[in-house]
């Protein structure tokens, strides 16, 4: 798992270099709706990333947000976001990550991540983990925040594409507001996920996600000691003595972690 996990390094560390070397935004395009947005720089990264993907791990299947998409013969696959944050790159909003997961394929079809890396190419911050290791922010641990009661807990959570979805979404949080310290929205998954890792945040929810959104971030999460259950297509992660009551608060009963 050490050597998958250089491999994604190499990888989004490609796939930041990009980000970092593109300069304003010209070409943008839409894909599910007018709100969710893939530049010129989505598909360079995405390149980017495949590349050293394809050279080290040939056999590998991958995933990726653009279109990437090779099966594999190995057990494994690799589910990429070259740009988590499209919204944010486009407006200048330094909220962008780069997310790279290896996924071990289980006897019932399932996949489950076994290395993960979110590289922060603007704050040079790289969130690594793999299954059993623990997770780590440049080289040093992290751990998530514990206990923390709902009453003081800072929440992170993200909003979908379409306008009946996110209609939905703000009635829940509407509900929520009045239980917590307060609730910070950025625009990418993966680096709420990991910024709850750090401790930058008590807890995030998010209930439509696509893999790739998710994938790195919730291995570096849990392995910072959180607990990650499911939550439609997303996920709800916290701190083991927060995620009861905030599940309960979101209306989730039996959590699957």
């Amino acid at each position: 798992m050490d050597d998958l996990l250089g491999v994604a390094v190499r990888a989004a560390l490609a796939g930041g270099d990009v980000i970092r070397a593109a300069g304003a935004v010209r070409q943008v395009r839409h894909k599910s709706s007018d709100t969710d947005l893939v530049t010129e720089i989505d598909l360079a990264a995405e390149a980017a990333i495949i590349e050293v993907v394809a050279a080290e791990r040939p056999a590998d299947g991958l995933v990726g947000e653009e279109g990437a998409s090779r099966a594999g013969c190995t057990g494994l696959r690799w589910v990429v976001d070259p740009v988590d944050g499209t919204t944010n790159l486009v407006y200048g909003t330094p909220h962008v990550t780069v997310s790279v997961a290896a996924e071990k394929a289980a006897p019932d079809g399932s996949w489950h991540a076994v290395a993960g890396v979110v590289h922060d190419p603007e704050r040079s911050e790289t969130f690594t983990a793999v299954l059993g290791g623990g997770a780590f922010l440049n080289g040093g641990p992290l751990r998530v925040n514990d206990p923390v009661p709902l009453s003081r807990a800072l929440v992170a959570t993200g909003f979908a594409y379409s306008s009946q979805a996110r209609s939905r979404q703000a009635g829940v949080l509407g509900d929520l507001l009045g239980r917590v310290r307060d609730v910070r929205s950025h625009g990418s998954a993966a680096l709420e996920l990991c910024w709850l890792a750090a401790g930058r945040c008590d807890a995030y929810f998010e209930d439509e996600l696509a893999p790739w959104d998710w994938a790195a971030g919730a291995l570096i999460a849990a392995e910072a000691g959180a607990v990650v259950s499911t939550l439609g297509t997303g996920v709800l992660a916290a701190g083991p003595g927060l995620h009861p009551a905030l599940s309960m608060s979101l209306g989730v009963e039996n959590a699957v972690a």
